[in-house]
């Protein structure tokens, strides 16, 4: 039996897969409704090389609600800010299945203004 959390999973894994061929630094985000994730992988799949997400003590001192499109906004900066001091400027974006939209998008934008290349 189909459901949303399935569909979006198998959705997830086919973006997986392309990215897993292409061999790239990959970005994957998590969405829940009260935080959102973002998590960069080594081109293997293997390493976690950094992370930022609305859960950080810093973040949450700054926003009220994690759960929004400014808080996406935040996390986006913070993860490409932390991309660069590793060298990394390219990689490929993952939305976990998620529709590129609201706090996706919001999150994608804010990683490319601060300097990311998708």
């Amino acid at each position: 039996m189909k459901n949303t959390r399935t569909e979006r999973l198998r959705r997830a894994a086919q973006t997986r897969r392309k990215i897993h061929q292409l061999k790239t630094v990959r970005l994957a985000v998590h969405r829940t409704n009260t935080h959102i994730y973002a998590q960069l992988f080594s081109s293997d799949g293997s390493r976690v090389l950094t992370s930022a997400s609305t859960a950080e003590k810093e973040v949450r001192a700054e926003l009220a609600n994690g759960g929004n499109k400014v808080g996406a906004t935040a996390v986006g900066k913070r993860i490409a800010e932390r991309a660069k001091q590793l060298g990394i400027e390219q990689v490929a974006f993952d939305r976990s299945g998620y529709k590129y939209h609201g706090r996706v998008k919001a999150l994608a934008d804010a990683a490319r203004e601060a300097g990311l290349k998708f």
